[in-house]
């Protein structure tokens, strides 16, 4: 594999899990970013995002001296063969995803790309996108790709260096190949395609998986009115390798930075070409529905009425593994029990506060002393090892909601609590050894 000289434009969970990780295949890379402050802490070694393996990336790649970090795109780019745009496409208007910065960034590079050199897309774009880029870029010699990212917050770099697959996309595929050349040592399968497909993909692929995400939790409702155990249900479903095992658990609603955007952002596509996406729509729409149905459990737990009642809320990360508050499902559900009058306490392992209308502490022994009701939001391990027979005396009342069926059962049920759980009815069920 040959060494190319690259640039990656932003530094946040994409763009340096994507720098980090490239320089660790032996290239030589560039990242940049606006915030000086965020520079000076990466040339530090210091990495802010929690993300497993990523700061000893950062830290063995500049000590190797393949990976340094500039303020400003065009410091970067100056001697790039390949330049990465990883920068937010946040939800704009309408839910259609706001583009400003990679078309920012593409005007303020153009005029000091090297002869000869790709620009490459990362972040999830819209179907045009790469077109778009191409005709800012406003070089006949500068060739535009798309090469959407699959990387998991909490695996990021797991994921980057042991991917699924590597889709590229171009209309010149003399570039995508040239792309495609940077990930060769990885010896995943690669996908060579034209632009359009290739951001077609990301949305696709993660519209899907909220979708499945979706259906289970309907699932789950279903399973606690017909007397079934949907942990059960699932485990029966996921040895079908037409559906698997991933993406079939149920919890509080899906979040995080890329599902909530990209599903309304397909909705968006699909209607600017006259398709009603009802399936996503739907999609949507559920997982609004799962949110509500969690605070529901909590409201039913305390006999009906929020108002001035005391929660104790264990989790506000989108998932465990991350700190991540981006569109998290268990911040949502935080929020509506503020909104009904709750007074909430909070723990998370690594969030800290303040968070409007909620009192964010450092202990989950705090966060839980006085609650009529405590409720699970985040699957974090260390919530499974701790001491319910000392929640029990440090809680006025007996509900546990387990918002993702994360909990030992047996456990709690001996510690004289009552445990309410998603898409399990409140029935004896048979214990199979």
């Amino acid at each position: 594999m040959f060494a190319r000289r690259v640039a990656v434009v932003g530094t946040g969970y994409v763009g340096l899990t994507t720098g980090a990780c490239l320089a660790s295949l032996g290239h030589r890379v560039v990242c940049a970013d606006l915030d000086a402050l965020k520079v000076a802490r990466l040339k530090a070694g210091q990495v802010d995002i929690l993300e497993p393996g990523l700061n000893e990336l950062v830290v063995e790649g500049q000590a190797a001296g393949r990976l340094e970090f500039v303020v400003g795109a065009r410091n970067a780019v100056a001697d790039a063969e390949v330049v990465f745009l990883c920068l937010p496409t946040p939800m704009g208007a309408g839910g259609a995803a706001d583009l400003s910065a990679v078309e920012s960034v593409a005007e303020e590079i153009r005029e000091v790309l090297p002869y000869g050199c790709v620009v490459v897309c990362k972040s999830t774009v819209p179907v045009g996108t790469s077109e778009r880029v191409k005709a800012l870029l406003q070089r006949e010699d500068v060739a535009a790709v798309s090469n959407p990212e699959f990387l998991r917050e909490g695996t990021a770099v797991r994921d980057f260096l042991h991917p699924d697959r590597i889709v590229v996309g171009s209309d010149s595929p003399q570039a995508a190949e040239r792309v495609a050349a940077l990930f060769a040592k990885l010896g995943a399968p690669t996908v060579l395609m034209d632009a359009a497909s290739s951001e077609m993909v990301k949305y696709a692929a993660n519209c899907f998986l909220a979708m499945k995400l979706s259906y289970v939790n309907a699932v789950a409702e279903l399973c606690e009115l017909l007397g079934a155990d949907v942990t059960s249900v699932c485990e029966g479903m996921g040895y079908d390798k037409r559906i698997g095992q991933s993406f079939l658990k149920p919890g509080p609603g899906w979040g995080g930075s890329c599902l909530p955007k990209d599903t309304h952002a397909l909705v968006q596509i699909a209607e600017s070409v006259g398709v009603d996406f009802t399936l996503i729509k739907s999609t949507i729409e559920a997982n609004v529905r799962q949110q509500q149905r969690i605070v529901g459990k909590v409201r039913d737990a305390v006999g009906g009425e929020l108002a001035g009642v005391r929660v104790g809320v264990l989790g506000l990360a989108f998932k465990a593994g991350t700190n991540d508050l981006r569109d998290s499902p268990a911040l949502a559900v935080a929020e509506q029990l503020v909104l009904e009058g709750a007074d909430l306490s909070a723990y998370d392992p690594e969030v800290t506060g303040p968070l409007a209308g909620m009192l964010v502490v450092d202990d989950p022994y705090q966060a839980v002393k006085g609650a009529e009701a405590v409720v699970v939001l985040t699957d974090w391990p260390v919530f499974r090892t701790l001491d319910w027979v000392r929640i029990a005396d440090l809680t006025d009342g007996h509900a546990i909601i387990d918002s993702r069926n994360h909990l030992d059962e047996d456990a709690l049920v001996r510690a004289g609590l009552v445990h309410s759980g998603v898409g399990r009815a409140p029935l004896a069920r048979p214990q199979f050894s």
